[in-house]
C-alpha cells in the first residue's frame, strides 16, 4: 500500500480533512487539495507524514491543469470538495445561487476527475468517491425512511447537485468499468461542518462519515461500483 497516492479535494478542513488522515493511516500518500495554501498546509502539518499540499481550486481551470500536471499516478480520487449557499427552497433561490452551487458540486466534479483521469489509468486498481448527500435521494425526498427527515424543499441547489452528482456517478461507473475503475457515490450523513447553518450545529462526527469514504475508497476487485451508499456501507435509494 505504501506506493499507493490519493487525491482529496476540499481537504483542508471538515469531512475531506479526516479522509485524507485515514487515507494516510492506511499506508497511502496523499494529496491534499485546498484553494488556499495556508489552509492547506496547516491541515498536512496536522495529518502528518504521507500528507502533501496540492493547491487546488475546483472552479478553476487553470489551477486544475496545474494541480494534474502534478500528479504522476493517482489510485484513487475523492471528490468531496462542495459547498451549500443557502437551505432555501427553488422559488425562493435565485439562478446565481444554482449556478454557483452547480459550478463547485457539478461542473467541479467533472472537471477535477477528467483532468486526473491519466493518472488514475495508471493504476492497477483505480477508484474514484464522490461525496454526495442523503437529502439527494429522490426516494428520500418524496417518501422519506424514518431515519431521513429531508426537511421539505430546502436547500434546493445544493439537493439537486448532489442528484445530478449520482448521476453522474452512475454514468462514470458505465464508463470506466472496463478499465477496473469502482466508482461511487457516498452519503456522509449530517455532521459538524461548516457545510450550512444547518451542518454547524448538528452533533455528527466528521469522522465517522470519513470511514465510509475510505471504505470505497479502498474496495477490492470484486466490490461494487455505480452505488449510492450511507457511510455505514447500508445502500442509498437513488
Amino acid at each position: 500500500m505504501n506506493d499507493r497516492a490519493a487525491l482529496v479535494t476540499g481537504a483542508s478542513k471538515g469531512i475531506g480533512k479526516h479522509i485524507a488522515r485515514l487515507l494516510v493511516a492506511e499506508g497511502l500518500t496523499v494529496h491534499v487539495g485546498a484553494r488556499d495554501a495556508q489552509r492547506g498546509q496547516r491541515a498536512v502539518e496536522e495529518i502528518g507524514a504521507g500528507a502533501r499540499c496540492l493547491i487546488l481550486d475546483v472552479t478553476d481551470p487553470d489551477s486544475i491543469a496545474k494541480a494534474a500536471a502534478q500528479v504522476d499516478r493517482l489510485d484513487v480520487l475523492v471528490n468531496n470538495a462542495g459547498l451549500s449557499p443557502s437551505l432555501t427552497p427553488p422559488a425562493e433561490a435565485g439562478v446565481e445561487e444554482f449556478r454557483r452551487t452547480y459550478e463547485t458540486n457539478v461542473f467541479g466534479v467533472v472537471a477535477v476527475t477528467n483532468a486526473f483521469l491519466p493518472a488514475l489509468r495508471s493504476s492497477p486498481h483505480p477508484r474514484i468517491v464522490n461525496i454526495s448527500s442523503g437529502t439527494a435521494s429522490l426516494t428520500w425526498s418524496t417518501s422519506p425512511n424514518p431515519q431521513f427527515t429531508p426537511g421539505g424543499a430546502g436547500a434546493a441547489s445544493y439537493r439537486s447537485s448532489k442528484a445530478a452528482l449520482n448521476a453522474l456517478t452512475v454514468l462514470y461507473a458505465l464508463s470506466l468499468a472496463d478499465a477496473g475503475f469502482k466508482v461511487n457515490a457516498l452519503a456522509p450523513g449530517l455532521r459538524a461542518t461548516d457545510l450550512n447553518p444547518r451542518a454547524a450545529s448538528a452533533g455528527g462526527d466528521p469522522a465517522e462519515a470519513a470511514q465510509g469514504a475510505v471504505r470505497l475508497a479502498l474496495l477490492p476487485d470484486d466490490g461494487p461500483t455505480g452505488g449510492f451508499f450511507s457511510w455505514d456501507g447500508t445502500p442509498v435509494p437513488w
